[in-house]
């Protein structure tokens, strides 16, 4: 399931690429084999954003047609790899197929020789070589020298289904990129306050979207609009609580969509002590919502390693852009640190006047936009 699962998401980056390929698996490996002139750099980058992929080895292959054979194709191919001869290298052969005349200590030695022959300048290091060969003899004989690192990770979508809850912030982008790397599908929901928050804001979290979705495959994003509720918080509500109980909203609202798009759990980027709504006792107030499991992957990171990914999948830049989100709209001079769930649930009974009927608003006005 889960081979045929990345055998489809490959078959499914590769379209957005100039040529056409063939994708076949077999016997844990998967091979993607041109059938037209393509462009090789921009194959490698889309292949690199594929989860389940551990690694890319660009190679070629021949038919079985006897060992001299192999040794002439096997220096033509370092000839063709490796301009310059001045290298020190290492056979590393695999008998896939045991009724090869050789076994793979024989095929090393064997090919190492022929090497030797062709190239004198060449010389074998088995501990540090310059150029590892590997020779898989298979169906048919593969010979490659490089394995270009991918994501790791498993193949979208073998993991269920989760909501994101995508800020214009540093940390959400990541947490979501990291919790589809485990296989889970992921949709997002994005808290919108206008005109406190401008159009740009909006933008720039679609454009967050559309980074992720290089990784994970198309998102529906909900955007939700939260101006009403946020200002009727604002005017029921201690200030110092603003943060928390906003979030406890928000919380349920995605936890609502969640549940009607069959999402099994929410995502956020908190990270413990981060700012003053991630410590554990506020953790705790905003998880008391949910019924869902809340996943944070980024719960016991610094703020350099979440920002070290966000460079990495290329997220960083769009959200370092200084367009406001809700959240720092209205954030209190001197919010609570420590929230006491009592005094929360009692500050909330001065919101049940209008509450559910601004939260059913939202829901009925959220705009869902699918980001690929």
């Amino acid at each position: 399931m889960f081979e045929d699962a990345l055998v489809k998401q490959i078959r499914h980056t590769l379209k957005k690429c100039d040529g056409e390929f063939a994708v076949r698996k077999s016997d844990g490996r998967i091979y993607v084999d041109a059938v037209s002139d393509f462009d090789y750099d921009e194959t490698v980058a889309a292949l690199q954003k594929v989860f389940g992929i551990a690694g890319i080895c660009p190679m070629v292959y021949v038919e079985d047609e006897g060992f001299e054979r192999l040794g002439e194709r096997v220096v033509r191919y370092i000839d063709e790899v490796y301009p310059d001869k001045h290298k020190s290298f290492k056979v590393a052969a695999r008998r896939a197929r045991k009724n090869y005349p050789l076994n793979s200590m024989e095929i090393n030695m064997e090919l190492g020789g022929v090497i030797l022959d062709a190239y004198p300048e060449m010389s074998v290091d088995v501990h540090k070589p310059d150029i590892m060969l590997h020779v898989e003899i298979r169906d048919k004989i593969y010979i490659y020298s490089e394995i270009i690192p991918g994501p790791g990770g498993m193949p979208v979508g073998t993991g269920g289904k989760a909501m994101l809850l995508l800020s214009g912030g540093i940390d959400s982008p990541v947490a979501g990129y990291m919790i589809a790397k485990r296989g889970v599908k992921i949709d997002a929901v994005y808290f919108h306050a206008p005109p406190y928050t401008s159009e740009r804001a909006k933008q720039k979290v679609i454009d967050l979207a559309k980074q992720v979705a290089k990784y994970t495959g198309p998102i529906y994003l909900h955007i939700i609009n939260f101006t009403d509720i946020q200002l009727y918080i604002y005017d029921k509500c201690p200030h110092d609580e603003l943060t928390i109980i906003m979030r406890r909203y928000m919380m349920r609202i995605a936890e609502h969509i969640a549940k009607e798009t069959e999402c099994l759990g929410l995502i956020t980027g908190e990270s413990i002590g981060q700012v003053a709504s991630q410590t554990m006792q506020s953790l705790m107030a905003t998880n008391e919502v949910c019924t869902l499991p809340v996943y944070r992957p980024l719960i016991g990171f610094d703020k350099m390693e979440i920002v070290d990914i966000s460079e990495k999948i290329d997220t960083y830049e769009t959200s370092i852009l200084p367009y406001e989100d809700c959240c720092t709209i209205f954030v209190a001079k001197h919010p609570v640190t420590k929230p006491n769930l009592k005094f929360i649930h009692k500050h909330e009974e001065n919101l049940a006047e209008k509450i559910d009927e601004l939260v059913k608003t939202a829901l009925d006005t959220d705009e869902v936009v699918v980001v690929s």
